[in-house]
């Protein structure tokens, strides 16, 4: 039986899922038009071949493994996040808590997209599964991939049940009935008995830490894709917990950029205040420094050893990729410490844009970790062209590249329609939090 305060914020939080008003829906044609032009580039693509992307003999990958890196580690991170706040029983994390369960998800849905933009034969693709070599790190990725959407599904049903029980037996709410008796189905006959609710949340418990040790694993097996090879600048054995700390810092990163988004959209001031913002910039400074110290690790070890691969440091670090490497390590690492560990600095909006500077700086990370390296191969191809040595995306990836972001805003709006971005039942458990309750 749902109690007096659950059933006011469901009057509350009623109207984002009743109608969408001309706003909202502006915004989700014009991700729905960026999706469509997405798809049209995957036509050309698949009409016309790999020649219509940057993708040649040295770069076999280029931005699709980028995004591909980057869209994984961000759902990682949103599982870690939502996991150990859950089973910290962190009482702040509850208006916020949602958000990092949608970031998982549809990230995880989009990831994988990007390896398939990559194959040139998509009717070879069962393949993969029929004659899979267990020997192969990519059939590693592939079954880690697979038992962490399973995974991730469940532990995302189980966090949203109850409001779905609860928004089913909301009779005021004025939806369709199709829509009705989809959370009435989906609800699979839950009535927050005491028994229900002890068992639903020793379930969530249980798989909060499977989540947690699934994305660890997972986001592991993804680095030892790059480093059990010896192309230079890959093969480092540093390189399962740098994936892992540089997934869940980006994922801070899009965590407030959500954040601050769903905060404006549904005018969630006093539901999701300065106190969340700081929290999570804080667990961003934290990561920071972690991130900037594997960094200086990795490429310290790697320049003085003198290896073979002279060619990708003088690139990465005074040539045509500076700049790029001193946003990516410099800017991206040092701006959210700043920003955070100033208190002066730790505005709600400062907070935020460091937090973009961060996801665009991980972004470019992923970037200098693929495109560089295969320009600098141990046995360069002689007498070819500079083009076929060397990487530049085309319009075709770039229109695939901003399908994904608009598909992963479109997504988290749809879903924010049917089930409140706040979670509900949550918020009606917990007593009021003040707002000097902050991790500093």
């Amino acid at each position: 039986m749902a109690n007096e305060k659950e059933l006011a914020l469901l009057k509350e939080f009623a109207p984002q899922i009743e109608h969408t008003n001309l706003i909202q829906a502006v915004w989700m044609f014009f991700l729905a038009a960026v999706v469509g032009l997405g798809f049209y580039a995957l036509y050309v693509q698949i009409a016309e071949g790999h020649e219509v992307t940057g993708m040649r003999d040295n770069v076999v990958w280029g931005i699709y493994i980028v995004n591909f890196i980057f869209f994984m580690g961000v759902s990682y991170a949103g599982a870690l996040i939502s996991g150990t706040l859950h089973l910290f029983r962190a009482e702040w994390r509850k208006p916020i808590n949602r958000i990092a369960e949608y970031i998982t998800i549809i990230a995880l849905l989009i990831g994988p997209c990007y390896i398939l933009l990559c194959i040139g034969r998509l009717d070879r693709l069962q393949y993969l599964v029929l004659y899979g070599r267990i020997q192969s790190p990519i059939t590693w990725d592939v079954i880690a991939i697979s038992t962490d959407l399973f995974g991730c599904f469940i532990f995302l049903y189980l966090a949203v049940l109850r409001d779905i029980a609860a928004i089913r037996d909301f009779q005021a709410i004025r939806i369709p009935k199709w829509k009705r008796k989809l959370y009435t189905w989906l609800a699979l006959g839950y009535t927050g008995t005491t028994e229900q609710r002890e068992r639903l949340h020793r379930a969530t418990d249980v798989m909060a830490a499977m989540v947690i040790a699934i994305a660890v694993i997972v986001y592991s097996v993804l680095a030892w894709i790059f480093s059990v090879t010896l192309q230079p600048g890959w093969h480092s054995t540093i390189f399962g917990p740098y994936f892992v700390i540089a997934a869940v810092f980006s994922g801070c990163g899009v965590m407030i950029v959500v954040m601050w988004l769903f905060r404006k959209l549904y005018h969630l001031e006093k539901y999701i205040t300065r106190k969340h913002f700081v929290n999570v910039g804080v667990l961003m400074l934290i990561l920071a420094a972690l991130f900037g110290y594997f960094t200086f690790s990795d490429y310290l070890t790697k320049w003085y050893g003198s290896e073979r691969n002279d060619e990708l440091l003088i690139s990465l670090l005074f040539d045509e990729y500076y700049w790029l490497f001193i946003l990516s390590n410099y800017v991206g690492v040092l701006l959210p410490m700043v920003v955070v560990g100033i208190k002066r600095l730790r505005t709600i909006n400062n907070i935020t844009i460091s937090a973009v500077i961060v996801v665009l700086a991980l972004w470019v990370n992923r970037y200098l970790i693929v495109v560089p390296t295969l320009e600098s191969p141990y046995l360069p191809i002689q007498d070819s062209r500079p083009e076929w040595l060397f990487y530049s995306s085309t319009w075709v990836e770039w229109a695939l590249t901003a399908a994904g972001i608009a598909f992963f805003a479109l997504a988290f709006t749809i879903a924010s329609k049917f089930i409140p971005i706040i979670n509900v039942s949550e918020m009606a458990d917990s007593s009021t939090l003040e707002d000097e309750e902050i991790l500093t």
